[in-house]
């Protein structure tokens, strides 16, 4: 299971590095760009609110679903079936709860119209990630990678031309944008719904009222645990909007900094759903060799993860200020600290990625939900406490004191439910690897040697460095690779 985890994950993430940090830092950042930061900030928060509700759309079942098909793969056909029918009326309650929240919050005539879009596009996104949990369920992870970089480049193409290749036509709307997305996702949803057509056997539509409410009553617990995260997750935005007088402006200012962001935690997401349908199987294996690879999986997960998100926040953090003049021309001094506080939110992120999911995978959903709800609360009081004070950096405070608590959290439940301790010599080499890279990054910042090749150096002395104290395990990766070339 080990050798699957790390060859899938290599895949993964080569494919979304080749795709996504250019969509995000190429195309998302040149309509922020050709359209304005306040301009952007208020499409950055109607985004945000449909995302806060998105979970209406979903309920849980993408994730219980995943769960499902894993153990059993052989019901996909039926599930898929029942579950498109369920989708429809979840769309329709989505779209109604949404409207009326963007009116409660006094978002204008041209904002509810895009927000409209944004609707639609939420449930396409949704619907996907459905079909994808299917594919992953049944351990394809190869079709399902290249699911997960689809629409991205339908996107770079589409909008790429929009900001560059037209000779005339006038400025960039943020419409377009919008536009592009709904056309890349409605692509990618008929690319999917094929291959597990394919993999089902074939998917017969139906609506049957009682299964509908066995599908939503186990997947209720899913759906709350989702809701509540993306609360502290992406309440930041909106509350920035809606509290300040120069609302879109702050808003654009922590959308320039958290792009960055959302470019490096792409990754521990990945892991995450790599990571869900391969802890489903072993928790629901019946065999003791099968379970007993818990906990290796575990700690390899959480090596890589502490290997390569310690060394990101530390030369981030350090470099903040260079990192967004990389990219930007106006407001990076503003963004800057924003940037360090919300990389150094990436190292407990990622971990929530490696014990969150296993708790998922686990059932245990009352535990994560109670978790989740504190995380909420906690996040929505220090934003109103710190947003009027300290505008973006105040909600950046706020999603690091949250992620790291939060973190904590799943760490300690995961040890105590699943005896998945990570050792304390593995604690006590991750805070000395840590404390050797900030040195090494500040070090470097001093040399007067370029971004570029700081970088450069920075990266070869991490990788020398994790090896070196054991965080990479050297014996599973070529012991992974071996597997691979003998073609097994």
């Amino acid at each position: 299971m080990q050798r699957r985890f790390l060859l899938n994950l290599g895949l993964l993430v080569v494919l979304n590095l080749l795709v996504k940090p250019f969509y995000i830092l190429g195309i998302d950042a040149g309509v922020q760009d050709a359209v304005g930061a306040a301009t952007y900030g208020t499409y950055a928060a109607l985004l945000s609110l449909s995302f806060l509700l998105s979970i209406v759309l979903d309920m849980g079942i993408t994730n219980q679903n995943t769960r499902h098909i894993a153990q059993h793969t052989v019901l996909m056909g039926k599930t898929v079936g029942g579950v498109l029918g369920i989708r429809f009326i979840l769309v329709v309650l989505y779209t109604i709860c949404t409207l009326i929240t963007g009116l409660v919050l006094g978002f204008g005539p041209e904002q509810m119209v895009i927000l409209g879009w944004l609707i639609v596009n939420q449930a396409l996104v949704a619907t996907i990630n459905f079909m994808r949990s299917n594919i992953a369920g049944a351990q394809r992870f190869k079709q399902d990678s290249l699911l997960s970089v689809l629409d991205r480049v339908l996107l770079i193409g589409m909008v790429g031309w929009a900001l560059w290749g037209r000779a005339s036509g006038g400025a960039f709307r943020i419409e377009w944008f919008v536009w592009a997305q709904t056309i890349a996702y409605s692509v990618t949803l008929l690319v999917a719904y094929g291959m597990v057509h394919r993999l089902s056997g074939g998917v017969r539509l139906r609506w049957q009222p009682a299964y509908a409410w066995v599908v939503v009553r186990q997947s209720f617990p899913y759906a709350l645990l989702i809701l509540l995260m993306t609360f502290y997750y992406r309440i930041d935005t909106l509350m920035l909007e809606r509290m300040l007088p120069d609302g879109p402006m702050q808003a654009g200012i922590y959308a320039q900094a958290f792009r960055f962001f959302e470019a490096f935690n792409m990754l521990g997401y990945l892991m995450a759903g790599l990571l869900l349908p391969m802890f489903s199987r072993i928790l629901g294996a019946r065999d003791e060799v099968t379970r007993a690879g818990l906990t290796p999986l575990v700690h390899l997960a959480i090596r890589l993860v502490l290997a390569g998100t310690v060394a990101i926040a530390a030369f981030g953090a350090v470099n903040a200020q260079e990192v967004m003049d990389l990219r930007y021309s106006a407001y990076t001094k503003e963004s800057a600290p924003v940037f360090a506080l919300l990389i150094a939110c990436f190292v407990a992120v990622c971990s929530t990625y490696v014990f969150g999911t296993l708790l998922t995978a686990g059932g245990r959903l009352r535990q994560l939900n109670w978790m989740a709800a504190g995380g909420a609360i906690l996040n929505v009081g220090i934003n109103l406490l710190l947003i009027p004070r300290m505008q973006a950096e105040g909600a950046a405070w706020a999603s690091l004191i949250t992620q790291v608590l939060t973190a904590l959290a799943q760490i300690i439940l995961a040890g105590r439910l699943y005896q998945a301790t990570i050792p304390f010599g593995l604690w006590a080499r991750a805070a000395g690897y840590a404390l050797i890279l900030v040195a090494a990054a500040v070090g470097l910042a001093f040399t007067g040697l370029s971004v570029f090749v700081q970088l450069l150096v920075f990266a070869a002395t991490s990788l020398l460095l994790a090896y070196t104290l054991g965080l990479v395990n050297r014996k599973v990766v070529v012991d992974a690779l071996e597997l691979r070339l003998a073609g097994r």
